[in-house]
Formats: structure tokens, C-alpha cells, sequence
């Protein structure tokens, strides 16, 4: 915890820090009111490195949360809160690891139940408020439980129903909406709902694999989960299906390098705590022998430790991401949301990305290229090129490669790689000269009242 939270206070814009003062080994960052703080030289796209311990004035301090308190910064006080609960979320995901070698996983789920640390550099890795111990037990997917859903039934002249929603979720008028248990005891406190499906938690703990099989469900959760609070808004059930619709069509662009997991259905009760969408499973996208994978659970794999294999997945990743940008769509491909198809050898094949609720459209790229804009509005659509880089960049190269690679060092080579292969386009020029944005998370848990994304750049690791 304290190492992720040095790396960000190393390079996160946050006001509070004056100057940073860099020494062989050493960084020093000088606060307001002529206060130090002095650690070890970070490496900004390490995820094996452990900092021990930091100096405020002098002082030294090994736990993440109690040096927050001592800055006495805005806001630090809840932080600090956030911090202790994630740490001993941390803890507790460790400490239910099975003991000894465990066989590869056969299912996708399984492999996304192997990640244990949650997000590879923020600080709020494991940060679940409002989930007490047993139900962290009950319900996070490094626990591997199985989790019975709820079905709220609700009159159809009472929900906006996108796309095709299925007859076993239907009851005479009335349209019964997926529940997460813990959404039912905790935000919607009425009438229990009626049993539903046995499920898989994933990687994302609102969304679920059925134990029989068939469509993801993911279902709103109103807690916040690491940033943001897991509701399911109507914007997006309203746009579900024309964007799903879009995003298929366009990876006939591709070669068959891509492909988006559909949205077969959606749902609302016109309200962000009563919604649910129905997903196609990344599994669909697999052929004989092969296995689809979560890039998140690739770390620390022998997969992820041989510099070859890190180097044909930058590739792949990059010249299919790239080109999809180029095109008019940016993907948030982080490692949750990016799946790689894995032959029985384990080569990577193709893409499969999940969860469009996030990706951003541009009309003016789609117009370069021939290819119509879908009907929309909101603020899935923009041409800003800044926003457009950062979306990808931020979550693809600094984040999936990234972490697959755990070192700025390793993450250079692949990258290099990756680049090689991509396509000519400005994009890649930009990614190629760097530095590189990534989300200030930090930065926006210090700052309650400003809304959406800050952002930090990182040195290129070229």
C-alpha cells in the first residue's frame, strides 16, 4: 500500500508539493510550509517494488494511511480512512490464497479470480466501504464464492427495456431485474427479492458468470470500488444497444483481430440502483483449445515473465488498438477490460474486449474513414484528441502493458516492440514521443468536489 501510494504522491500534480528534488536513489518532495518528504527513487511502472518505508521532516513512516494523516492535507482525513480499509481489504484477499501450486484455470471466470492485489498501482487497490469482513467473503471474486442474484420484479410500464431481454427474466407484466445481494440489503432495503441465478463474481464484482452458463450479468452496485461508484446510469442503458451495434460493426475493420463482447439486453427501473445488463460472454470468441484471459491475470504468469511473449502481445495490443483509435473509437482496454484469445501454447491470437459503458466516439475520425457516426449524444461522443489519447493510452500502455510487464525497463522493450508494428498514424507518434497520461487517482480522492478524471503524466519508458 505505501508503494503505490509513494508512486503517486512521486508524480501525481498535486498542489500541495512545491518541487520534487530527484538524487541517485533518492527523491525528495518539498511541501508548502518548507516541510520534506524523502523516499526511495520510484519507478513509475513497477508493480513488484516495495517501499518499505518514507521520511516526513525527518520522521519515518511504513504505513500508507497513517503518512496521509501526518500531511495534514485536504481531505486527507477520509483518504486516510479509504486507505486503512483497503489495506486490511489486502490483507484479507491474501490471507484466503490457497497454499501451493494450483493447476492453470480452465475457465475464464477461474482466471479472474486470480487477482488477488485488484488494481496493479492505485492505492485503493482493495478499497470496498460498506462491505463488512463476512461479506467480502461472500462476494469478492479472490474469495471464489458463488453468488446467488436477487430478481427485483418490476411492472414493464415502469422500466425502459433495451435490446432483447429474455423470457426467463419476465413474469406475466412484469420484468424481473438482476440484483447483486449486497445492492438489495444495502441501497434498495425493500421487499426481498425473488432468487435468482447461481453466479461467478468476475473481476469487476457487480458483474457475474452464471454457474449454467449464458450471458455476463452485470448488475448496479452503489458502493464506491477503488473510484467510482458502481451504479448502472440511464445513459447507458439507453445507448446500450446503438452502441453495441456500432462497436460490432466496426471490427470488421480488423481482420478478426477484435472482437466486442455484445450487450443482448438492458435494463432500468429508472434508476442508477435498479438496473442491470446482460453481456456475451468472452468465451464465445474462443476455438478449439484456445482460453481467453484477462490481461489483469497475465502478471506475474510465465507467460508475462518471458520478454518475447510480453513483446508479440504489445503487437498485437497496440496495432489493433491504435487502428481502432485511428478509426474514431477510443477503448478503455486496461486490464479488466481487455481479454487476449490464447492459443494452446499460449500465443496471443486475438482481442476480445468487454464493457462499452466507457469508450469514447469521435464523429470527425469516423468521417475520415468513410464510416457513419452512430446516433448519439453525451459525453460518450467527443473529438477532443487529447481526451481520445488519453482514454487509450492511459489504460492500454500504461496500464495493461504496463503492469503485464511490472518495470519500467520491461515495459520499454515491449512497448518498443508494439510500437514497431503499429500503425503510421499521428496517435502512434504521439504515444511513441511521449510521456505517457494516466488517471491521477490520488489526486481524485484528494479532490471530493472536482468532478471527472484528473491526470498525471509519466515518463516514457523509451
Amino acid at each position: 500500500m505505501l508503494s503505490r501510494l509513494w508512486r503517486a504522491l512521486a508524480f501525481e500534480p498535486l498542489p500541495w508539493v512545491e518541487r520534487r528534488e530527484h538524487r541517485p536513489g533518492s527523491l525528495t518532495l518539498l511541501l508548502g510550509g518548507g516541510r520534506r518528504l524523502e523516499g526511495p527513487a520510484p519507478d513509475p511502472y513497477a508493480t513488484g517494488d516495495r517501499v518499505d518505508e518514507v521520511r516526513l521532516d525527518g520522521r519515518p513512516h511504513r504505513v500508507a494511511a497513517r503518512l496521509v494523516e501526518a500531511l495534514r492535507v485536504p481531505h486527507g482525513a477520509a483518504f486516510a480512512a479509504e486507505l486503512d480499509d483497503s489495506t486490511a481489504s489486502l490483507a484479507l484477499s491474501r490471507a484466503g490464497q490457497p497454499t501451493g501450486p494450483e493447476p492453470e484455470p480452465a475457465t475464464t471466470w477461474e482466471w479472474e479470480q486470480r487477482v488477488v492485489d485488484g488494481h496493479p498501482y492505485h492505492p485503493n487497490c482493495r478499497s470496498r466501504p460498506g462491505f463488512s469482513v463476512a461479506e467480502q467473503l461472500a462476494y469478492a471474486p479472490e474469495h471464489r464464492p458463488v453468488v446467488t442474484l436477487g430478481l427485483v420484479p418490476v411492472r414493464a410500464a415502469e422500466v425502459l427495456v433495451n435490446g432483447d431481454w429474455p423470457e426467463h427474466l419476465r413474469d406475466g407484466d412484469r420484468v424481473l431485474i438482476p440484483v447483486h445481494p449486497w445492492q438489495a440489503e444495502h441501497v434498495l432495503k425493500g421487499e426481498g427479492p425473488l432468487p435468482g441465478a447461481a453466479a461467478h463474481p468476475l473481476m469487476a464484482l457487480r458483474t457475474l458468470a452464471p454457474v449454467d452458463g449464458g450471458p455476463h450479468v452485470k448488475t448496479a452496485l452503489s458502493t464506491r470500488l477503488t473510484s467510482s461508484v458502481r451504479d448502472i446510469s440511464g445513459y447507458s442503458i439507453e445507448t446500450a444497444s446503438v452502441v453495441s451495434a456500432f462497436a460490432e460493426a466496426l471490427t470488421e475493420r480488423l481482420d478478426g483481430r477484435l472482437h466486442i463482447t455484445r450487450t443482448l439486453g438492458a435494463v432500468t427501473a429508472h434508476s442508477p440502483d435498479l438496473a442491470a445488463v446482460l453481456r456475451e460472454p468472452p468465451e464465445a470468441y474462443a476455438g478449439p483449445g484456445e482460453r481467453v484471459v484477462p490481461v489483469a491475470a497475465l502478471a506475474g504468469t510465465p507467460l508475462a515473465g518471458s520478454a518475447a511473449w510480453r513483446a508479440e502481445f504489445a503487437r498485437l495490443a497496440l496495432s489493433v488498438c491504435l487502428r481502432v483509435l485511428d478509426l474514431g473509437v477510443a477503448l478503455e482496454a486496461h486490464g479488466q477490460n481487455l481479454l487476449v484469445v490464447l492459443s494452446a501454447e499460449g500465443a496471443p491470437l486475438r482481442l476480445v474486449y468487454r464493457d462499452l459503458a466507457d469508450i469514447r466516439i469521435s464523429p470527425a475520425r469516423l468521417a475520415r474513414h468513410g464510416l457513419a457516426a452512430p446516433a448519439l449524444a453525451g459525453r460518450l461522443v467527443t473529438d477532443d484528441e487529447t481526451l481520445l489519447r488519453r482514454k487509450l493510452f492511459g489504460s492500454l500502455a500504461a496500464g495493461a502493458l504496463a503492469a503485464t510487464a511490472g518495470s519500467a525497463a520491461a515495459f520499454g522493450e515491449s512497448l518498443a516492440a508494439g510500437l514497431a508494428a503499429a500503425p503510421p498514424t499521428a496517435d502512434t507518434e504521439a504515444l511513441r514521443a511521449g510521456p505517457l497520461p494516466v488517471k491521477a487517482l490520488t489526486l481524485m480522492r484528494l479532490s471530493p468536489g472536482v468532478p471527472g478524471d484528473q491526470w498525471a503524466d509519466l515518463p516514457s519508458p523509451l
